[in-house]
């Protein structure tokens, strides 16, 4: 293998911009046995919960009396070991000192800390910069923190303290209704691990009270008591579990910052904090009636009809629905899930079933659709829900009486459109309807896809791979469907390929797989999709920059599919036909004995080891997938304290080797 030349570089980034990019691509109209009704439901918001080992203290500069700006606050530290991140923007004057509780002098930090460094913190190219302190063998209580400027060139900042505690905070949304005018829940329970910081052990809550800090899509931000009466989505009264709820009352997006106090059994003070972002929308669609209708399209496919209330053609939405009937004797049977991104036409939805499904199940009447969901297509968000609507269905294809012996993948994902379906893979390429001037692809490769905000890691290392093409939206955020159109526009190059991505890039092109027809369709001889570093349950960095972002100002932007709630309705559309073709690596930094080991200095506070930087290891692993390996020394991306895990050329060979194409 050879190095590629910049001219190939330069070839990929204009084929991902050129005219036959454009062109609409197909959807597949997906489907499953009730076996997966469960892995297809809404995601249980529960099992996304925020873990927070730190508390984020935002910090405004007052002016002082005796001129100049000042600020000052109260650490609550319950540890022997305290670590410290200052968030200061633009600033280079800020002066920060801290006193202990036995003191009455305050020590500028430089003098005080056992450790400090300059760094940037965030996720990319997503970065703000940040100084940081490590404190050892410090007295518990509440230590007094103070900053003094002699300008207002930046006002506002951060600070993030971190105890070497085992005391954690638990915050989840109750329930995924982000839409205007409705109120939104979130819960906050405390969680003590045990010495090892390994294992949850039940021992009395440290907590006492809680509250939100909610910021509105103006800048405007304001407090939410919760609750632990039962009367707040908080469980039973006095359980330890907070509850507390917010009317968003204008579309856009919102931060919430779940605070939580308290104290440990020795009595020192616990701050927590855990940081959400939720984009909130209108409510933009509304089913039209509780009966659905239906028509056959072929031998074997039916079209089902949702009528709209409101005709929002040329909008997509992720569509969910289970499928129901009635055997002769009258007995009810599940038949199929069914779904896909569907594009509303004509005032309504159509979403496809391969009548096949109907002869697996033995069922010939009274149909009906259950639990369907309409789904915002870029943060999966549910703006309608029904749980039952009648399905007529006056005639059935004649493969609906007959009972196949296996599910093939017209079952699962509809039928092939004519360009993708026979053919080696010389022959012309699938392409979307063959937009007028549009060029087909030709001959198969691998498609190497960075991920979010990023500037390319691939393009250092293509050495490591043969055949490859390089996918270049630098330095960008996208949804996971907007990222997947674009890896399959920039695909069309090609007759066929396999993708090997890192960190969201994974997700994306799974979701491609999944959702929409492509070259990967074609593809053969291996692996389908290969990642490393893909955060397919989110991180928790994502609500953390979306704070920082509303003071510093927005990189990249806000990404809800990387947060745990986000990833979690994601998931809840990915069937697991679609996780079986992946195949996913991890990493970490390495863990040396008796040594403070990370990736990064500063989201080594805020994510739970073993991490990569950016990926915490729970988080990413993807259920259902080919779990390839775990590697220590690899971090998520360069400019962290081991090597970049999209340079090993180990990794990287393997999966070259074994990359369908």
């Amino acid at each position: 293998m050879t190095m590629k030349s910049p001219l190939t570089l330069l070839i990929s980034t204009l084929l991902l911009a050129s005219p036959m990019a454009m062109a609409a691509p197909v959807a597949k109209q997906l489907a499953g046995p009730p076996s997966e009704f469960a892995e297809m439901a809404e995601a249980d918001l529960s099992k996304a919960a925020v873990e927070s080992k730190s508390a984020l203290i935002p910090i405004t500069l007052e002016a002082s009396k005796e001129g100049g700006w000042h600020w000052d606050t109260l650490l609550p530290v319950e540890g022997n070991n305290l670590r410290l991140a200052v968030f200061t923007g633009a600033a280079d004057d800020w002066n920060l000192s801290m006193r202990s509780p036995n003191q009455r002098f305050a020590q500028p930090l430089s003098t005080m800390a056992a450790e400090q460094a300059e760094t940037l913190f965030g996720m990319g190219e997503e970065e703000y910069p940040a100084d940081f302190y490590s404190f050892e063998n410090i007295a518990s209580g509440e230590w007094a923190f103070s900053i003094d400027a002699a300008s207002a060139t930046q006002r506002e900042g951060f600070v993030l303290v971190q105890s070497e505690s085992p005391h954690r905070l638990l915050s989840a949304q109750v329930e995924r209704n982000q839409m205007r005018g409705q109120r939104i829940a979130f819960t906050a329970q405390a969680l003590t691990l045990d010495t090892g910081f390994a294992a949850q052990k039940n021992q009395p809550t440290w907590m006492t009270h809680s509250l939100m800090r909610v910021t509105g899509p103006d800048g405007e931000s304001w407090t939410e008591l919760m609750f632990d009466d039962g009367l707040h989505n908080d469980g039973r009264a006095g359980d330890g579990q907070f509850g507390g709820d917010f009317l968003a009352q204008s579309s856009g997006d919102y931060t919430v910052q779940v605070i939580a106090q308290g104290f440990t059994s020795d009595g020192a003070p616990v701050l927590r904090t855990a940081e959400h972002y939720l984009p909130v929308l209108e409510s933009s669609v509304n089913l039209a009636s509780q009966f659905a209708t239906s028509s056959i399209l072929s031998d074997t496919r039916l079209g089902v009809q949702l009528a709209l209330e409101d005709r929002q053609d040329q909008s997509q939405y992720r569509v969910i629905a289970e499928v129901w009937g009635h055997n002769e004797r009258g007995q009810e049977q599940a038949i199929a899930w069914i779904g896909g991104m569907v594009e509303a036409k004509g005032g309504q939805l159509e979403l496809g079933l391969d009548a096949r499904w109907i002869g697996l199940a033995g069922v010939s009447q009274d149909f009906e659709l259950r639990n369907v969901r309409i789904e915002d297509p870029n943060h999966f968000i549910p703006l309608a829900r029904a749980e039952k609507i009648t399905l007529d269905m006056p005639q059935m294809p004649r493969a609906a009486f007959t009972r196949v012996n296996q599910i093939d993948e017209a079952m699962r994902m509809g039928e092939r459109p004519a360009e993708l379906a026979q053919g080696t893979t010389d022959s012309p390429a699938f392409n979307n309807d063959a937009t007028a001037g549009e060029t087909r692809g030709s001959g198969s490769g691998l498609l190497l896809v960075h991920g979010y905000c990023s500037k390319g890691p691939w393009s250092a290392v293509a050495g490591h791979f043969s055949g490859e093409s390089i996918f270049l939206d630098l330095n960008q955020n996208r949804s996971h469907n907007d990222f997947a159109i674009r890896i399959r526009n920039f695909g069309n190059h090609l007759n066929s390929y396999g993708i090997v991505a890192s960190s969201q890039g994974g997700a994306a092109s799974l979701h491609l797989y999944t959702y929409y027809w492509s070259g990967l369709d074609r593809a053969s001889g291996g692996r389908l999709i290969q990642s490393v570093g893909t955060p397919y349950n989110g991180t928790s960095l994502a609500g953390n920059l979306a704070v920082l972002g509303r003071v510093f100002g927005q990189g990249c932007g806000r990404n809800s599919n990387l947060t745990y709630s986000g990833a979690a309705a994601w998931l809840a559309g990915i069937p697991s036909w679609a996780r079986r073709k992946v195949n996913f690596y991890t990493t970490q930094f390495r863990d040396r004995r008796f040594r403070y080991d990370y990736c990064h200095i500063v989201t080594d506070l805020l994510l739970r080891d073993p991490d990569d930087g950016t990926t915490e290891f729970s988080r990413g692993i993807l259920a259902g997938a080919a779990f390839r390996g775990h590697k220590m020394g690899w971090c998520h991306t360069d400019n962290m304290r081991w090597p970049a895990q999209t340079r090993d050329f180990s990794r990287n060979s393997e999966m070259n080797a074994n990359a369908a194409r």
